[in-house]
């Protein structure tokens, strides 16, 4: 087969999505020595040093090739720059994530990702221009494709009760670790050029991710009040989304010095700064996976997350869960965590046996039998 894969989202600092696409083609190119794979992207490796470091870590082989398609803006990426290649170049299936691309030959094979339907239950989280363009294109995008990909069994439901999709044209496949990177014992010397880097403190909560509303970082900030610790958001301040409340809640309670912003984490200092927190809280209101649990897990560093769903779904009894809306109830678990060094133990131990069973891997290979299923 020749397959397409969209990898505009490689580079890009994009967290979970990015993250997702890397690590798929790079087990791919692993898994899969035979199909031909044609990589799309939206700017020219050789111009882009952060697309260029990227692609060399991806470590593929002869039957992957790049094809960069220049255009003004992703919407006319999708619009005319893609259909056009795919006209002049047919392939057997192409795979993206959210958005279809317009005018794509019938022929061809569409696989489509989707991480999570968030915006369906948050609306009020999200721009209002931002929101009339995922309303309208995602409909059209799921009727486009001929299979639909999504990141857990929890949102494979919510995915077809909510768009009234025929059960078998969705399919999910987990998000995966690499286990052996986030468990490596990183020496004290590893972690205190980390600490260092980041102006980090001694002790410290560690929250990983994008700042938006829906992640509810809010109610973390708001148990700081009870706790004697720092507290280190690390994500973009100034990325699509960021949610506001946080600086004003900061300023309103006087949490200034107990507040850290360290901005992005390099991916390759990840673990080290998983490692060195006391505890990993993710209080996020939706979630279609939650990639950072899984990665606490693997770094040993005990979890305090939200109760929803899908963290139970992959948390099983490896953290502690919250009501989402409860910050006296995350300031007690935190406590519980801090205090309790058995607790402590015990926690870690579990999220490591639990995170072996997610891998990139198994990620990769049911991806590519669904590509198969499509031949």
């Amino acid at each position: 087969m020749k397959i397409g894969i969209d990898i505009r989202v490689i580079g890009k600092n994009r967290t979970g999505d990015e993250v997702y696409f890397f690590n798929l083609v790079k087990n791919l190119a692993v898994a899969d020595r035979e199909n031909e794979y044609f990589l799309f992207a939206d700017r020219d490796p050789e111009k882009d040093p952060d697309l260029r470091r990227e692609i060399k870590k991806l470590e593929l082989g002869s039957n992957f090739k790049i094809i960069f398609l220049n255009s003004l803006n992703r919407f006319w990426w999708n619009l005319w720059a893609l259909p056009n290649y795919l006209k002049k170049n047919p392939l057997d299936l192409f795979h993206t994530q959210y958005i279809a691309p317009f005018w794509m030959p019938k022929n061809i094979k569409l696989v489509l990702t989707i991480h999570d339907i968030s915006f369906n239950f948050f609306p009020e989280y999200i721009k209002k221009t931002d929101l009339l363009f995922l309303k309208t294109l995602i409909p059209r995008s799921l009727r486009r494709a001929d299979k639909i990909i999504t990141v857990s069994a929890n949102e494979q439901k919510k995915i077809v009760d909510f768009y009234k999709i025929a059960p078998e044209k969705v399919d999910f496949t987990y998000n995966g670790v690499d286990f052996a990177r986030f468990s490596h014992e990183y020496s004290a010397e590893e972690k205190e050029n980390v600490r260092k880097k980041y102006s980090l403190p001694e002790k410290f909560l560690l929250y990983i991710g994008t700042l938006q509303p829906r992640k509810n970082i809010l109610i973390v900030i708001r148990s700081m009040e009870s706790l004697d610790i720092k507290f280190v958001i690390a994500g973009k301040r100034d990325a699509h989304n960021f949610d506001q409340k946080i600086n004003e809640a900061i300023e309103k309670n006087g949490l200034q010095d107990k507040i850290i912003f360290p901005g992005w984490i390099d991916e390759e200092d990840k673990p080290a700064l998983l490692q060195m927190a006391d505890c990993f809280v993710f209080p996020s209101l939706y979630e279609g996976f939650g990639i950072p649990v899984i990665e606490a897990m693997a770094a040993g560093t005990p979890i305090v997350c939200s109760d929803i769903p899908v963290l139970r779904e992959i948390g099983d009894d490896a953290a502690l869960f919250c009501d989402p809306k409860n910050s006296q109830q995350f300031a007690e678990n935190i406590l519980k965590i801090m205090n309790d060094e058995n607790l402590r133990r015990d926690l870690t131990e579990k999220g490591k046996g639990i995170s072996q069973k997610f891998t990139w891997q198994k990620t990769a290979e049911k991806t590519l039998e669904i590509y198969k299923s499509l031949a």
